[in-house]
């Protein structure tokens, strides 16, 4: 089992925590990962781009010219795809680009991520992350003190204090430890998270 340092909030080492290998010890595959990003994308994108075909576009019912005799080559409609205002050729129609993931797959995905962050001694452990007050420099404080700047901070339970206090500072984004997303995890340089949180990360995922 991986063992991390544990930090209190002013940045100093107070103890370790034992991660488990389940998850956090896990052979990295890069298919799985990749798989996630991609669907998590894919599943965000809102499908809306839509444009006139041929037969869509209004006018054009007459012949614009008769067929012999005029030097021109011939045509049936002001509206085919080489006029000016015409249709676009196998325009593209409103449609859902969402996927599925089998749930094991997700998984493994995420505990390839979190593996590969503990590996690269991106992986921070705070004792607690407790704000008494909704303060952007607070939390600044506390990400200077662990020398970090792009993070995703992972929190066990739904603390408004620390969300609130994160939202307005760049490159810094919370999550709750219940609903990761190996894109977050990826983005961020960092992840801080806290003791409770990873109990709750090893309970979830493992």
């Amino acid at each position: 089992m991986a063992n991390v340092s544990v930090y209190n909030m002013e940045g100093r080492e107070v103890g370790t925590i034992e991660l488990s290998d389940a998850v956090f010890g896990v052979e990295i595959n890069e298919h799985l990962v990749h798989l996630a990003v991609v669907q998590q994308l894919a599943n965000n994108r809102q499908g809306t781009q839509k444009a006139k075909t041929r037969s869509e576009v209004s006018g054009g019912g007459r012949k614009p010219w008769r067929q012999k005799g005029t030097g021109h080559a011939r045509q049936g409609s002001t509206r085919a795809p080489q006029w000016t205002g015409g249709g676009v050729v196998f325009a593209p129609v409103p449609r859902s680009y969402t996927f599925k993931m089998n749930r094991k797959e997700k998984r493994g995905a995420l505990r390839s991520v979190l593996t590969s962050r503990v590996q690269e001694n991106k992986f921070f452990v705070l004792d607690e992350l407790k704000l008494e007050e909704v303060k952007t420099k607070n939390m600044k404080a506390v990400l200077d003190a662990l020398k970090v700047s792009k993070a995703l901070i992972v929190l066990g339970e739904n603390d408004q204090n620390a969300v609130l206090s994160a939202r307005n500072i760049p490159d810094v984004k919370t999550a709750f430890a219940n609903t990761l997303n190996v894109f977050d995890v990826l983005k961020y340089d960092t992840v801080v998270t806290t003791k409770a949180a990873v109990e709750t990360i090893e309970e979830v995922y493992a």
